[in-house]
């Protein structure tokens, strides 16, 4: 019975803490910018194609396919 009383109460502890990360606020961008260095304030002097395809592909965790 102790048992099956613990599962219980560990069952609406659970969720409870599910409840509460769910109602937690998402947080919003301030801001991004768009990609390529004329969106830049200290634009690089060197820009290849591997550089655009990698600043266009942020935030994305892959790399472009010719890196």
């Amino acid at each position: 019975m102790l048992r099956l009383g613990l599962g219980i109460a560990a069952g609406f502890l659970l969720k409870a803490a599910l409840d509460a990360l769910r109602a937690r606020p998402v947080p919003k961008l301030e801001h991004v910018r768009d990609a390529g260095p004329e969106a830049m304030d200290e634009p690089p002097e060197d820009w290849d194609m591997v550089d655009e395809q990698a600043d266009e592909s942020f935030p994305a965790s892959d790399p472009p396919a010719n890196y």
